[in-house]
């Protein structure tokens, strides 16, 4: 698994990289979680999903959002992490121009950056938003959401309480053409500590449904004339 270092607007980012063995193989972007509460690239959860998206074949990046590690830069407070993770899928697609397709997945934080760089980037088909915090941070950007994806959270999270991640799923699954898959652990808090396993094995079968063929929207009716 090479170390990178690329550009991004802020100055260099660091990431670690894993290429896919077919030219053509979809590409991975997995973010983490806040970078003033202690987030990183090595962050455990994001760590088992980078290998989750290699192992199936997919060209995988995770790396260090400005100002951690050795990405250089200063706390953006959102926007130029956003700016960071455009810059990143820029470089790795650069790297792999047959790449058709491309999924993010994103940890707390890290969720909410993927699901605006999902809003600017129609190439990405699936996401993984992984215990999201509407009650902290504005999700209103979804509309429409444009594809289909997972969300998945615990129901003992107390820093992204249950009935606010039900109100942001509640309100994407009134969009047609995408299907949101939610999911929630039980006992699981926003670190899901002791069941990391467990999560990682959750996103697994989300994704390997999905590479099926399975989950697909209902066609939206057609319209009498």
């Amino acid at each position: 698994m090479p170390e990178v270092i690329f550009n991004g607007p802020a100055g260099r980012l660091e990431g670690r990289y894993q290429p896919g063995k077919k030219k053509n193989a979809p590409i991975a972007i997995v973010l983490h979680p806040h970078p003033q509460f202690g987030g990183t690239m090595n962050n455990q959860i994001v760590y088992q999903l980078f290998y989750m998206f290699q192992q199936r074949g997919f060209t995988t990046l995770r790396f260090n959002f400005r100002s951690i590690g050795r990405s250089q830069g200063a706390f953006d407070h959102g926007t130029g992490e956003l700016s960071d993770a455009a810059a990143a899928l820029d470089w790795i697609q650069g790297l792999h121009p047959d790449s058709k397709s491309c999924w993010v997945a994103g940890y707390s934080f890290g969720a909410w950056i993927g699901m605006q760089l999902l809003m600017r980037r129609p190439e990405i088909e699936g996401f993984m938003s992984i215990a999201p915090q509407p009650n902290i941070y504005d999700f209103a950007f979804l509309a429409p959401c444009p594809s289909s994806g997972l969300i998945i959270h615990g129901d003992a999270d107390r820093v992204a309480p249950e009935k606010d991640v039900q109100g942001l799923v509640e309100k994407l699954k009134t969009q047609k053409g995408i299907m949101i898959t939610q999911k929630t652990m039980p006992g699981a808090n926003h670190f899901f500590n002791g069941m990391v396993d467990e999560l990682v094995d959750e996103c697994a079968d989300y994704l390997d449904r999905r590479l099926n063929g399975e989950l697909v929207p209902e066609p939206a009716p057609k319209r009498i004339r």
